[in-house]
């Protein structure tokens, strides 16, 4: 098999690349800084009701308190309720 070419077409070097200076590397100016890009990542957790119940049971004392402290009424009734039955003992 015989291909024939009639005609070719002139293919350009491309243009020489300009040094960077050397104080700031290409490669470097071209990314953002890394704090700017940690920033802007914001990832969510959504933990099960079964998980979330298994954490509220090992929470200790002073970590409820804060939470309550804190303005959670899941913490504010726990507290209450074991205050009350400190008071019965």
């Amino acid at each position: 098999m015989s291909l024939s070419i009639g005609s070719a077409t002139a293919i350009q070097a491309p243009a020489p690349v300009q040094a960077a200076p050397a104080s700031k590397p290409a490669a470097a100016a071209a990314r953002p800084p890394v704090a700017a890009a940690q920033n802007s990542i914001k990832d969510t957790v959504q933990i099960s009701a079964a998980a979330q119940v298994l954490q509220e049971a090992i929470e200790n004392p002073a970590q409820t308190a804060r939470e309550a402290n804190a303005g959670d009424q899941q913490a504010r009734r726990l507290l209450a309720k074991e205050q009350a039955d400190q008071a019965t003992k």
